[in-house]
Parts: C-alpha cells; sequence; structure tokens
C-alpha cells in the first residue's frame, strides 16, 4: 500500500470532527469488487462480523474467526482507495485479557492495513479499549445490542426499554468516550436513550436501528441490496431489490445452456463464426 494512497484515506481525526456536523456514512463490505464500488459513497467501509451470516451463513456471528475477518480485511483494502476501513474483532479474540486484544487487533491492523478495529462492549471494556489505544490501535467501539452477546442478552430485541438499561447503555456510552475510542456504534437501542447519548459523548455515534440524531448510521450492504432475506430488522430499508434480477439472470443462464445457446462462437476461442447469410 502506497503512501500516496493511504493520504487520501478517511482517518480518525477527520470521523472525530464530524461530531455534531455532517453525518458519517458507513456501510458493510467483505469483498474486494463490493468495496471498490461502495468506495466512493462511504466515509468509512465496515468489514463486519455480521460476514459470518451474510457470508457464510452462519447463525449468529459466533464462530466467525480471526483469520476470517483479516482474509475480508484484505479484500476490502485492497478494492478500495479513500474510505477508512475498520475491521471487526471476532468473538472470543479480545475479551480474555488486554494482552490477547493487542496482539490480535495488532495483527488485524499489520496484516490488512485497516485504519482501525471494531471490539463490542462497554463498561466492561474501557480498560481494554485504553490498553490499545493507548499503543496506537484505533478503536470503534459497539454499545447497545451486542451480537456477540445474543445468548447472554436472551436473543436479538431492542435496548434500553428499561430504565436500567438505558442507564446502563449510558454509562457504557460514556466509558468508551473517556477510554479514547474514535466513535462508537450504537446498535438497537431506544430512540430516546440514543439521542441523548448522541447529545452527551464527544465522540460520534454511528447508529443502527437507533436514531435519526446519530452522527452517523450504519447498515450491512445485502441488506441494503435487498440480497440478504433470511429475515429483515426493523431497522433496514432497502434501497434495491436485486434478488430478483440475479435470480433471472441466473434462469436465463441456465436456459441457454441447456438449450446449447450459449456459448455461441463469438464466447469461444477458435471456432468459426457462423457464415452471414
Amino acid at each position: 500500500m502506497s503512501a500516496e494512497v493511504n493520504a487520501k484515506r478517511v482517518t480518525t481525526r477527520d470521523i472525530r470532527a464530524r461530531k455534531g456536523a455532517e453525518p458519517v456514512v458507513v456501510l458493510t463490505a467483505y469483498t474486494a469488487p463490493m468495496a471498490k464500488i461502495l468506495d466512493p459513497h462511504v466515509d468509512i467501509l465496515l468489514v463486519g462480523d455480521s460476514l459470518g451470516m451474510v457470508v457464510y451463513g452462519m447463525e449468529t456471528t459466533l464462530a466467525v474467526t480471526l483469520d476470517m475477518m483479516i482474509n475480508h480485511g484484505c479484500a476490502v483494502m485492497r478494492g478500495s482507495r479513500q474510505a477508512m476501513v475498520v475491521v471487526d474483532l471476532p468473538f472470543a479474540s479480545y475479551q480474555e485479557s488486554k494482552e490477547q486484544a493487542f496482539r490480535n487487533a495488532a495483527r488485524v491492523m499489520a496484516e490488512t492495513g485497516c485504519g482501525a478495529v471494531k471490539l463490542e462492549g462497554g463498561r466492561e471494556m474501557a480498560d481494554t479499549i485504553r490498553f490499545l489505544v493507548d499503543r496506537g490501535i484505533p478503536v470503534m467501539a459497539h454499545i447497545g445490542l451486542k451480537p456477540q452477546a445474543v445468548h447472554a442478552a436472551g436473543g436479538f430485541r431492542a435496548q434500553g426499554r428499561l430504565d436500567a438499561e438505558a442507564a446502563q447503555i449510558r454509562d457504557d456510552a460514556l466509558a468508551v468516550d473517556q477510554a479514547g475510542a474514535f466513535s462508537v456504534v450504537v446498535e438497537g437501542t431506544v430512540e430516546p436513550v440514543a439521542r441523548a447519548l448522541s447529545a452527551e459523548i464527544s465522540i460520534p455515534t454511528i447508529g443502527i436501528g437507533a436514531s435519526p440524531a446519530c452522527d452517523g448510521q450504519v447498515l450491512v450492504i445485502d441488506d441494503v441490496l435487498g440480497v440478504f432475506s433470511d429475515f429483515t430488522p426493523k431497522f433496514v430499508k432497502r434501497y434495491a431489490d436485486l434478488s430478483a434480477p440475479i435470480s433471472q439472470a441466473a434462469a436465463t443462464y441456465a436456459a441457454e445452456v441447456k438449450s446449447r445457446a450459449f456459448p455461441g462462437p463469438e464466447h469461444c476461442f477458435g471456432m468459426p463464426k457462423a457464415p452471414k447469410s
């Protein structure tokens, strides 16, 4: 990766400067071709551990490995030029200790060249976030609904409806802010809670199923394009429905192969073209 290319990328300083100003645009990306398409339009490309469900067909994100995240992080870096690339630390790769978190985060950054890592957790991860930031690893935090803790939370459900939950999410937001995270994803959190903490903390909040008052928004690209149909969360807006045309293209291809209409002479090497009548 050349210094010239790196110099053009969005930085953590750029993201922090957007607090309360122009909203931060974030989409997930898992492959180089998709990263290339999305890169001109977003500030951050998030290589989320959601790839476990979206790409690999897993039921949750828990089985995603560090190697998987690194491989996809490398692909997204190769396909992008200007967006900051943030790579998720997968389940069990950072919770054991601050030292474990540093080893794995450092490996992700060294092998992918990404701009930051993301990890889930609030107060309980504040010391780890501070440990990483103090050692030169930028961290995007993730609070509210935490998919890696879905079993402990009793399933996928909106957070912050109860006063105790709302207070915990607020405390989590303050903790990751004070620990040095440059931004925080706020997921699946009731709107008034997300709105209030966005106004209170000093770092940008990136909402997903949270509030329009957040400092930015993130969605999974496969949800945006309508190609992931296992389920559609309430907070997803589909900006296209590509599943139907993809299916139709595959059906047309299959029909042409079966009828021997494809490939034609123009698709073959050394095959004479049919004479014009």
